[in-house]
């Protein structure tokens, strides 16, 4: 309710949460929250990007053309919330993992390690699901769950003795116990917070973009190591002009970015033909490329006073491995059920003990998550000949040991160590 202040409080013996953010993770979490607690917290996340929820067809919002890996433990969590029957149809899952690695020019591309796409009999390790549609799958999730769902970022939160105030551009107040800072890799509130952040710029490139193309794809997702880095292929449900369709995710040294996105349509295809290959026929651009800079990045701590780290605003690491959402959803559902845990036994979700659940549940995954993508990335994206002798050895030896390749497996699918609740189908 809003006070005479200007103040919005806390409605009777309510929990009041807000989350800064209404990407996928925060989103996750804000459902959770809802669903495990019901009208035992109020959750409102703000967002400037609900403006356009509402907009009239046709308008300038940009369409979000990215997809993403959901591995098999967020799957699970997406539909412990009820969300992934809204996706599943458009949903790829990958039935084989192909890895190889060669320079461009050369004629053939040997496949060193080759993985099967099940963990379980009729469960993928993975499906590829376009960004666009599980955003709006969650958000109208959390809309009907009753998440307040405010179009404004929050420019400010500040913490007081037993609540923290998040500030809206308007003059407008929430009185919270708690706010979630899930606002990017740049937060304003965890720079506010002085909360300090270890990280480097890559000397790459993500380029993105979605390839149509004649032959069926067969569900199997390719990994081309070249020396500039990976260039990866990744199936996608069928559509597109040619009839079937995939995302690739290419890294490319930053310094040939420029020319390589600063030519036509016709230019920017015969450099995706050049490394995409013509094993699936004829290609087709679907969408334009699009270019973002690469970083790694975490936080030296994952919370302050009333504040906790969510998403990128806690990590941001290499695209190699397609783990970032699944990382963030992972983050959000041991952040739901730390929170959730600290609330049923009467204790501030604000307090101590939630943060510091919250932080011994995911440093050292964090951390070893982006040691892991850092050095991958590393090792492959070199073109020394002792490394690379090296490196396909070690591929052609994982090739072989199938203990070792069902290990890789299940690590890829978030299925090893202890998971969150969600992140196992169970309940808060």
């Amino acid at each position: 309710m809003v006070q005479g202040d200007g103040v919005s409080g806390r409605r009777g013996a309510a929990r009041e949460i807000v989350v800064a953010g209404g990407g996928l993770p925060g989103l996750a979490l804000a459902l959770a929250l809802r669903q495990a607690l019901g009208e035992a917290v109020r959750v409102t996340v703000c967002d400037p990007a609900f403006a356009r929820r509402d907009a009239p067809e046709g308008g300038s919002a940009p369409r979000d053309l990215r997809a993403y890996a959901v591995a098999a433990a967020a799957r699970r969590m997406l539909e412990r919330l009820g969300v992934w029957d809204a996706v599943r149809a458009g949903a790829q899952p990958i039935t084989e993992m192909v890895i190889t690695d060669s320079r461009l020019a050369d004629p053939v591309r040997p496949t060193f390690l080759t993985f099967e796409g099940e963990v379980a009999e009729g469960e993928p390790f993975a499906h590829m699901v376009e960004g666009g549609g599980l955003l709006r799958a969650l958000r109208d999730a959390a809309d009907a769950a009753g998440v307040v769902l405010e179009a404004s970022p929050v420019l400010a939160a500040v913490p007081e003795t037993d609540a923290i105030v998040a500030r809206l551009p308007d003059g407008r107040r929430i009185r919270a116990d708690l706010v979630v800072a899930a606002d990017g890799a740049r937060s304003r509130l965890r720079e506010a917070a002085g909360i300090g952040w270890v990280g480097w710029s890559y000397p790459q490139s993500g380029i993105v973009a979605t390839v149509a193309h004649e032959r069926d794809h067969e569900g199997r997702a390719i990994e081309h190591f070249l020396p500039s880095g990976p260039f990866a292929v990744l199936p996608l449900p069928p559509g597109g002009p040619l009839g079937h369709r995939s995302s690739i995710v290419w890294t490319e040294r930053q310094s040939e970015v420029p020319a390589l996105l600063g030519g036509g349509p016709d230019e920017a295809l015969i450099e995706v033909e050049r490394r995409f290959g013509l094993a699936l026929g004829r290609l087709a651009l679907e969408s334009p490329l699009r270019a973002y800079p690469l970083s790694f990045g975490i936080a030296r701590r994952f919370g302050a006073r009333r504040l906790l780290l969510l998403g990128d605003a806690a990590h941001v690491i290499h695209p190699i491995a397609g783990q970032g959402l699944n990382l963030g959803l992972r983050s959000a559902a041991a952040l739901a059920e730390a929170l959730a845990d600290t609330m049923r036994l009467g204790l501030d979700p604000g307090g101590p003990e939630a943060l510091e659940t919250y932080e011994r549940s995911r440093r050292f995954d964090t951390l070893a998550m982006g040691a892991a993508t850092d050095g991958l990335n590393r090792l492959f994206s070199t073109d020394a000949l002792p490394v690379r002798l090296a490196r396909d050895l070690g591929l052609g030896l994982v090739d072989r040991l199938p203990g070792l390749k069902r290990l890789f497996i299940r690590e890829a699918a978030g299925l090893r160590g202890r998971q969150p609740r969600l992140m196992r189908g169970e309940a808060l």
